[in-house]
């Protein structure tokens, strides 16, 4: 986070950085999220989402990717139990206030709590799950995720495709290199939120997990590109993967190193463009 995000202040190694939730929201929306774009869109053109399309998104977010299925015609529904500030965005993105004459939307939910608060006994099954955030940069972060999945299927019709994302390997991220940083200025903390590189089954073993059976997969191609190297670093900093760093060091020293980290990516125009490669798995509720 940049010092719009979080207070310049020194912490201790184990406390949590103080972050402004409602700037970094606002970071991720208007920066980072649009990076998925692709990936978006080659998952819904696979899947042929459209008017027949009763999508439940797990961890939405400020819901770029629910916005981009409804447009196709898909009545959606997003739960996210943990970004409160980022749901708000969704709210205003797909449930615009309607007293100026808007019409409002009558297949779109977003709520805040767990696939099982999205039940609803007198609507059809989902027919596509999807779990957009991607796994395999950051050690431990598809923990839960096979406890998410289980919890959504029983919404589901059986055979509903469960759509899962991943990082692609290293030497197709040129952002791996960025994220490097968190690690090696959080190595005192010995964090679960440290970089790690993706593993070639890393998707397929969070579907064994949840009880779901593999069935396709592809790469996208996303690169990360930003207007300068503040807008990059605010846009990475948005997704929280360097709170553990922030949190053994201090902001001055996370923004320092991050910029220098940016610096080979840095265009001759002053843009930043990073190359990286993410796969999505399709799963199928058995």
């Amino acid at each position: 986070m940049t010092p719009t995000l979080v207070q310049s202040h020194h912490l201790h190694a184990g406390a949590t950085p103080r972050v402004d939730l409602w700037a970094r929201a606002r970071d991720w929306a208007e920066i980072q999220e649009r990076m998925l774009v692709p990936l978006y869109e080659a998952v819904y053109e696979r899947l042929e989402v459209g008017t027949g399309t009763r999508l439940l998104g797990l961890g939405c977010g400020s819901g770029l990717a629910l916005l981009m299925a409804a447009s196709r015609g898909a009545a959606v529904t997003g739960v996210d139990p943990s970004a409160p500030e980022r749901l708000s965005l969704a709210r205003e993105r797909l449930l615009p206030d309607t007293t100026g004459g808007a019409r409002a939307r009558t297949d779109t939910r977003l709520v805040a709590g767990d696939p099982a608060d999205a039940a609803d006994p007198d609507a059809l099954p989902y027919n596509l799950v999807t779990a957009f955030h991607p796994i395999g940069c950051v050690a431990g972060d598809s923990e839960g995720l096979s406890a998410l999945l289980e919890a959504a299927a029983p919404l589901a019709a059986r055979g509903t495709p469960v759509v899962l994302v991943g990082w692609g390997p290293p030497e197709r991220c040129a952002s791996s290199s960025v994220l490097r940083v968190a690690t090696k200025l959080a190595d005192p903390l010995r964090s679960t939120g440290s970089w790690r590189p993706a593993l070639r089954d890393d998707l397929e073993e969070v579907a064994h997990r949840a009880g779901l059976k593999p069935d396709g997969s592809g790469r996208v191609a996303c690169p990360f590109g930003y207007a300068n190297v503040a807008s990059a670093a605010r846009g990475l900093l948005s997704t929280g993967l360097f709170d553990a760093a922030v949190g053994a060091t201090d902001q001055a020293q996370v923004d320092k190193e991050l910029a220098e980290a940016l610096h080979p990516h840095r265009r001759g125009d002053g843009t930043v463009w990073m190359p990286n490669v993410f796969r999505y798995l399709i799963a199928r509720t058995t």
